[in-house]
């Protein structure tokens, strides 16, 4: 059995046995993983352990949904208000139906505060709340097996995907792929920066060349950006995936792409706008760099002792 991430439970640590996924311990009892039936992964997820607090202001009623738009959520009170409206004017723009899933990932109380007022008489958007901080990883999950949608996409809280670059996800998922990703170093991709940001974003870039080459020669060969914050999926491969997920941390993408693979899923990749105006954060290289070798090394072994069938 080995200690690792902490994904539910407020009043006691979870031992994490890479054998089981964060589907599995959504509810603490392993039956939304390993094939479980779909009404027992999401139709009960109002039944979740006690220490993750499910808040759902509201739903679309009487219409299947037909895109998902899943934001993990962690602080960042003072541009909340602006994204959040975005992603409203979005949803209500598009000519079928779609939800809003923001998952709380334990966010101070003036961010937890404007997802409840954003939720509350919502029809369209649904908020949940992690008591504890999981990880984007984990959110990201969450809210993915929350989601109704024919297609279900994810994207960063901070927009740094343009919201109408979705329909360029969307688009791969209706052509017949299973998972589509935005892959920044196509050339027809493009950056919007300050140049006061380039050496902090070129740094970053080179190491993330450096990552993916890594994992293109241990784990998805043909995959050329696996970090993109922006990333589809159809209902049937969230369902079959997500499930199966044992990461929470840098590493999710990378074992999301690989189980799509595994399980003879197409990836189509798209290129897209990315845009950088945000202070550069305190990124700890050689610690982050450490924390996503590991994770490859825990993808192989999952992969070993028959995690991912």
């Amino acid at each position: 059995m080995e200690q690792g991430v902490r994904p539910l439970g407020l009043d006691r640590p979870i031992q994490r046995d890479p054998a089981r996924g964060i589907g599995d311990v959504l509810d603490g009892s392993g039956r939304f993983g390993h094939g479980a039936p779909r009404e027992s992964r999401a139709g009960k997820l109002q039944q979740l352990v006690p220490g993750v607090e499910r808040r759902s202001f509201g739903r679309v009623a009487d219409r299947a949904i037909y895109l998902s738009v899943v934001v993990p959520v962690r602080n960042g009170a003072d541009r909340l208000p602006a994204h959040l409206a975005a992603l409203r004017a979005f949803a209500c723009a598009q000519g079928h139906p779609t939800e809003l899933v923001l998952v709380d990932d334990a966010s101070e109380p003036a961010a937890a505060r404007l997802l409840a007022d954003f939720g509350r008489d919502a029809a369209e958007v649904t908020v949940l709340r992690n008591e504890a901080n999981r990880g984007k990883g984990f959110s990201v999950a969450r809210g993915m097996l929350a989601a109704r949608g024919r297609y279900r996409v994810f994207t960063d809280a901070d927009l740094a995907y343009p919201l109408d670059e979705i329909a360029h996800i969307v688009h791969r998922l209706e052509t017949g792929s299973d998972v589509a990703i935005a892959c920044r170093v196509l050339p027809e991709s493009r950056y919007l920066m300050s140049p006061s940001f380039f050496h902090y974003l070129y740094t970053r870039h080179v190491m993330s060349r450096v990552f993916n080459r890594v994992v293109r020669l241990l784990l998805l060969p043909g995959i050329l950006d696996t970090q993109a914050g922006l990333k589809g999926l159809t209902a049937r491969a969230a369902e079959l995936i997500v499930p199966r997920l044992t990461i929470a941390g840098f590493g999710f993408d990378v074992e999301l792409l690989y189980l799509a693979k595994k399980h003879g899923l197409t990836v189509a990749q798209a290129a897209v706008q990315y845009r950088y105006d945000d202070e550069p954060s305190t990124v700890r290289f050689a610690a982050d760099a450490v924390e996503m070798l590991e994770d490859l090394v825990k993808i192989r072994w999952n992969d070993w002792r028959g995690r991912y069938g």
